[in-house]
């Protein structure tokens, strides 16, 4: 039986999607007049599993893929990148999840998806692997994977797995209208959860369309509390982000970087909270620790956004304090907000 402790570090289990992205190989064209394109791999629960193992975290990744060669190239890249693929099931008869994006001249996306269905969307509750998720401390998981069975069935009993083995439950819902029925369905099964969890992380527009208004303050972040949450992140663009305890709250500037592509950015910054609670959960109970463990996220999110692609992009550990430890200088923008991967 594989063992997932390594090297005393607790082991975070991210469930969910991963795709290949096609980005046009120029910035500001239309799909349609885009004269190449590159594919990059993508997801956003497998580009947090990968962010952990980038900073030296130990990560696994549960999803399923096509048993075709973008299946198997995925599944190599997380394996390359330290990520445990024990959680990987494959599909013989669906395809891998295929995006091809187009990238305005401001970083941000428009995407179209082919998902008819693809692999995730299949993975059954019999193909999860138990063991693996009873050995997390940490369990990340999205909202696309609720959109349709039976990977809804699957993504429920995995979190009920998880939670009685004692795992902390993290949840970025990643709101992906395009991939829901309609803006109702999207936003009931995404609250359909949410008390379930003990982490949150929203964007300022996700925090909107979750309240249904277009005020983004204290007391709209507040209203999505829940008795069992112990930590509410809510990421702002290039306004940084704000956290909520039970006790306390708090805001932390962006860090100045030159920005190529904000693909991914918002899987950085979870992948940099979880990698620095999964072994001290009282971090979120002492707001010193945990406000220089959010500037260190918004660090590893500026950081992601300086190269085209999420995986890319996403930072070591030395890069961050390179950059944190860098001279102050104005604050530059950029966004958490990835809008053409499930990232």
């Amino acid at each position: 039986m594989a063992y997932y402790g390594g090297s005393g570090n607790g082991l975070i289990v991210s469930f969910g999607e991963m795709l290949i992205d096609f980005v046009p190989t120029v910035s500001g064209v239309s799909l349609a007049d885009a004269p190449g394109f590159l594919k990059a791999p993508g997801g956003a629960p497998a580009n947090v599993a990968i962010a952990v193992a980038r900073l030296g975290g130990n990560a696994a990744f549960i999803g399923k893929l096509g048993d075709d060669e973008f299946g198997r190239m995925l599944a190599g890249i997380l394996k390359e990148n330290g990520v445990s693929t024990d959680g990987v099931t494959f599909d013989g008869g669906a395809r891998t999840a295929l995006a091809f994006v187009t990238l305005r001249a401001d970083g941000e996306r428009e995407f179209m998806f082919y998902r008819n269905p693809s692999a995730d969307m299949l993975l059954a509750p019999h193909e999860l692997n138990f063991h693996l998720i009873r050995s997390a401390k940490v369990f990340h998981y999205g909202s696309i994977s609720l959109i349709v069975e039976p990977c809804r069935s699957a993504h429920l009993k995995a979190m009920e797995v998880a939670k009685d083995g004692g795992a902390l439950l993290s949840y970025d819902p990643n709101l992906r209208l395009p991939l829901w029925p309609s803006a109702e369905e999207a936003r009931e099964q995404i609250l359909s959860i949410w008390e379930k969890a003990d982490v949150i992380k929203v964007s300022d527009e996700e925090l909107q369309f979750l309240t249904q208004s277009n005020i983004v303050d204290d007391e709209s972040a507040m209203s999505l509390w829940h008795h069992n949450l112990k930590l509410l992140l809510v990421t702002l663009g290039d306004k940084g982000c704000r956290y909520y305890t039970k006790n306390f709250k708090g805001a932390v500037d962006t860090y100045q970087v030159k920005t190529v592509d904000t693909t991914g950015a918002g899987d950085s910054f979870v992948g940099a909270i979880l990698c620095k609670i999964v072994d001290d959960q009282f971090i979120i109970e002492e707001e010193g620790r945990l406000k220089e463990v959010v500037r260190y996220a918004c660090a590893c999110g500026a950081l992601s956004t300086t190269k085209k692609g999420a995986i890319p992009a996403l930072p070591t550990h030395s890069q961050v304090l390179a950059l944190l430890n860098a001279p102050k200088r104005p604050r530059r923008s950029f966004s958490f907000r990835s809008w053409f991967s499930f990232v």
